[in-house]
């Protein structure tokens, strides 16, 4: 915003005008004046004012027509209105309208002083406001989420369906794959992105706090309840909720969260007293919900509850060809971050990554860029630069998966090795078995079981 402290006053009378502006430029405010509402128009396109002072009463264009005019091109512009015909009706309209304040001739400077006070600093408030979210929509964009593979392009053509309507959404994938991101990116796009974003990980809030800390409590509800809360689905309201690790809830509480989901409304802990709210759900699991619903770990019909739309992340493993998109955007961040110049990746260590299965997906690749970055002394990050057991999986390929790395005296990560080794196997005989499990594990002279162990432990995809 320029001109910070600039103070438009509007008034036909040329006395009060030029009275009240000498009053202003000597309390050290800039201040332009205009005597008519048309004048003032023409002033407020070309330069923007944290404060307009205008007689509510003046010919042609009136003060509430200029007051109309000021909240809907410039939202952090506070106005004050003055009038020396003062009565309820024009005070409500004005109020109504969107006035900061209303006061009477003749006035009171000192008092007016103070009310500039509060409205500069409302104004400044309200324009840092719509800064930062800003800054949240800019970083939130859809093409901030990095990839082109079909199965990215699947994931943004139904997020690009969904960011306009209020439907309840279910995010699933792998630990790593930027769940809270997308939940973050259809908010910040969608009709809400002006209301609160209130995020809560379910697995990582011990089961008897995160009830108060979803729905808040009254003081007095339990030990240290020393003074009401709110919680997160209040403090959310008109906006959105993001509940990341839905699959770990206690059943009390998933009994309690399908109540809010039918009711849309809400009871603090401690209280019988009902909250209407207006909230859109956004949840987060790695787990299987069908097979923990199977298990009778979790409600059926909140399940169904949560999974009116769900969003299916794949793992980088399954998206290979996002990766040199993914390791350039966070060479780029690591370097700018670390006040580096931007470095390069060598073909043979992009290869290693791209041969590398990634079991902590986009979050591991990450944290992998941002070591190599601070370790890597020169410009260009080769294959000696990376993690060990990141480079034992292109070992294994060029060997065509039959001989071991060798030990170097750097060292190698033997167990990394083994479940690349396991991986590579494991593929193979699922791919000649046509997936059937039985006959890949007599392919590999192991049980059946065992088999099926593995996989689970691998996290790999059959």
């Amino acid at each position: 915003m320029k001109n910070p402290s600039q103070i438009l006053v509007i008034d036909d009378e040329k006395s009060n005008r030029e009275a009240l502006t000498l009053l202003l430029q000597s309390a050290g405010y800039q201040v332009r004046a205009a005597g008519s509402g048309e004048e003032a128009l023409t002033i407020l396109q070309q330069t923007p004012f944290e404060i307009v002072i205008t007689d509510l009463f003046l010919p042609g264009v009136s003060g509430i027509d200029i007051l109309k005019q000021v909240k809907n091109d410039s939202p952090y512009t506070n106005v004050i209105v003055i009038t020396g015909q003062a009565s309820a009706e024009t005070a409500v309209e004005a109020m109504k309208a969107g006035a900061f304040d209303y006061i009477t001739k003749p006035f009171n400077f000192e008092k007016l002083k103070v009310q500039i006070a509060k409205a500069m600093e409302k104004s400044r408030l309200v324009a840092e406001n719509l800064y930062l979210r800003q800054q949240l929509r800019g970083k939130y964009k859809f093409d901030n989420i990095i990839g082109n593979s079909s199965a990215m392009q699947q994931v943004f053509a139904r997020m690009e369906r969904i960011v306009h309507t209020d439907s309840t959404i279910l995010i699933l994938g792998d630990s790593g794959t930027g769940k809270e991101l997308v939940a973050k990116a259809i908010h910040y796009n969608g009709a809400r992105k002006d209301k609160p974003f209130m995020a809560i990980n379910c697995g990582a809030i011990p089961a008897e706090l995160l009830e108060s800390e979803l729905f808040g409590h009254v003081r007095g509800s339990f030990t240290g309840a020393i003074a009401d809360k709110p919680g997160k689905f209040e403090l959310a309201n008109n906006g959105t909720i993001f509940l990341d690790e839905i699959g770990t809830m206690p059943h009390h509480l998933q009994m309690k969260l399908l109540r809010v989901l039918q009711e849309h409304e809400i009871e603090r802990v401690g209280s019988g007293k009902k909250i209407k709210l207006n909230v859109r759900v956004i949840s987060a699991t790695n787990a299987d919900l069908e097979d923990e619903v199977k298990l009778g770990n979790f409600r059926e019909d909140l399940y169904y509850r949560l999974n009116v739309i769900p969003i299916h992340l794949p793992p980088v493993r399954d998206r290979r060809e996002d990766i040199p998109l993914l390791a350039r955007h966070f060479l780029q961040s690591s370097c700018k971050s670390m006040n580096r110049p931007l470095m390069t990746i060598s073909a043979e260590a992009m290869k290693s990554l791209q041969n590398y299965d990634w079991p902590g997906n986009v979050r591991e690749m990450e944290n992998v860029l941002e070591r190599t970055v601070a370790l890597t002394e020169h410009e260009t990050i080769d294959v000696s630069d990376l993690p060990p057991n990141i480079t034992a999986q292109s070992a294994l390929d060029e060997a065509a998966g039959v001989n071991c790395p060798r030990v170097s005296a750097d060292g190698v990560n033997m167990p990394a090795t083994i479940e690349t080794i396991e991986r590579s196997m494991i593929r193979e005989a699922m791919d000649l078995a046509g997936g059937v499990k039985a006959r890949a594990a007599s392919l590999l002279s192991i049980n059946r079981t065992t088999l099926v162990e593995k996989i689970k432990r691998l996290k790999l995809d059959f």
